[in-house]
């Protein structure tokens, strides 16, 4: 199957473009740059890839310039000329979230590109449009944005919660699809798991009034008796960066007048995408209750988040970010066993295992400070890995994705709401 695919790589550097990214690799990249000797890929996808960045950075994600219409033409030129180059029928496109200078672009896009191939696939990374439309959208976008999606031959999308939104588009049919990444941490049993139960174990000691043992304090480190709470992410209220803040700052107040021998620190890592919050940040960094509470890592990645990953003993990641749709950063945290405060939003509670108990309510700071004082005492860390390694690994989500695509090419018009997800009891843990 030749597949077009119209989407970004990183830089800048988010969810969705990581995610194209792996998608590329893992169906063996764009074709034309493949030796003839590497033979048919095994999954059956030949890709061909249009690298449509138009912004620089962060900051310039959904931000209007005349230059940036200038390269979607030459993009959408690219992307004609392969079509007839190399036969490919399929376009596959990364729809925008609820903004108009973003739907702009799918306009464009969409309108140039569509009449020319066969089929229209559209990978919905974002989630939130369809409801944006009715609430925010004027009716000029509404009737523009339903042209530009109406009756595409396959909407994928990453989670059952983000069905319900794209079916407002007609689709004709539709994959649930999670995201996969590749195993972060491969030696979790050996490198990581001793340590994350040294450190509960010396916890637990501690708030006991008894001596930890001396192989328990070796395992755990000289900081076993702080509790490392991780936020990862771009720094925005949205993401929760506030309420995270508010919620350790809370349980390190209940800790001091309860007298529990612990300590708290939370660790932000992220690049501040704007500078009236960055600011914000900055001033309860000088705030002499709340600033030794925090740790500002900046943006990670490489071997910089997977030591951040390693060394936490939470993930806090309390969301209400309009186009959040699956979190991947959670799905981080369940490969390094990591135990999890998040928020019932959208799609975030179907990531994790059913009736998790670290699912809170949005925009609620007394929630994270309660969830945290419960989960600074979980212990399912083999469970979490195991979740993982069931659900969200790389290699399924390619297999699940390709097997999408081919359904397609002969004209199943199945849904593949349960082949796709495999979950087996269908509960999405919310």
């Amino acid at each position: 199957m030749k597949l077009l695919v119209f989407a970004h790589t990183p830089p800048p550097h988010h969810g969705q473009s990581y995610m194209v990214e792996l998608m590329l690799r893992g169906f063996g990249g764009d074709c034309r740059t493949r030796p003839r000797s590497a033979g048919p890929h095994p999954l059956g996808i030949e890709c061909y890839h249009v690298n449509a960045r138009v912004s620089k950075d962060l900051q310039d994600i959904g931000e209007f310039r005349p230059a940036k219409l200038v390269l979607l033409l030459f993009y959408c030129l690219q992307a004609l000329w392969i079509r007839f180059r190399y036969g490919v029928e399929n376009f596959y496109y990364v729809p925008a979230p609820g903004k108009y200078s973003a739907l702009y672009r799918d306009w464009l896009v969409l309108g140039l590109c569509r009449p020319f191939f066969k089929r229209l696939i559209l990978h919905w990374h974002a989630a939130g449009l369809g409801r944006w439309l009715e609430t925010v959208g004027r009716m000029p976008a509404r009737v523009l944005t339903w042209r530009a999606f109406r009756d595409a031959d396959l909407f994928v999308v990453l989670s059952r919660f983000n069905r319900g939104d794209v079916q407002k588009f007609w689709p004709r049919r539709v994959a649930v699809v999670p995201n996969g990444i590749p195993d972060p941490c491969p030696q979790f049993e050996t490198n990581v798991l001793p340590r994350r139960l040294a450190r509960l174990a010396v916890r637990r000691a501690l708030v006991q009034g008894r001596a930890p043992s001396e192989a328990d304090r070796l395992a755990a480190g000289a900081d076993a008796d702080e509790v490392k709470v991780l936020f990862l992410g771009h720094c925005l209220r949205e993401k929760g960066l506030f309420d995270a803040i508010e919620g350790v700052a809370g349980l390190h107040r209940r800790l001091r007048r309860e007298g529990v021998p612990l300590r708290l620190r939370l660790l932000v890592a992220g690049s501040f995408p704007r500078a009236e919050e960055e600011a914000e940040f900055r001033a309860l960094q000088a705030d002499p209750e709340v600033g030794p509470l925090l740790t500002y890592l900046g943006f990670v990645s490489g071997e910089r988040k997977e030591q951040a990953l390693r060394e936490a003993d939470l993930m806090c990641f309390p969301t209400f970010y309009p186009a959040e749709s699956f979190g991947l950063v959670i799905v981080e945290a369940l490969a390094f066993g990591l135990p999890v405060v998040t928020t019932r939003y959208r799609s975030i509670a179907e990531v994790l295992p059913p009736e998790y108990p670290g699912v809170v309510p949005s925009r609620n700071p007394a929630a994270v400070t309660e969830a945290l004082a419960r989960q600074m005492w979980a212990d399912d860390f083999v469970g979490l890995r195991r979740h993982f390694l069931n659900q969200f690994t790389l290699e399924k989500h390619l297999e699940r994705l390709a097997a999408a695509f081919h359904r397609l090419e002969v004209d199943d018009p199945t849904d593949l709401t349960e082949f796709a997800w495999g979950w087996a009891g269908g509960r999405s843990g919310r």
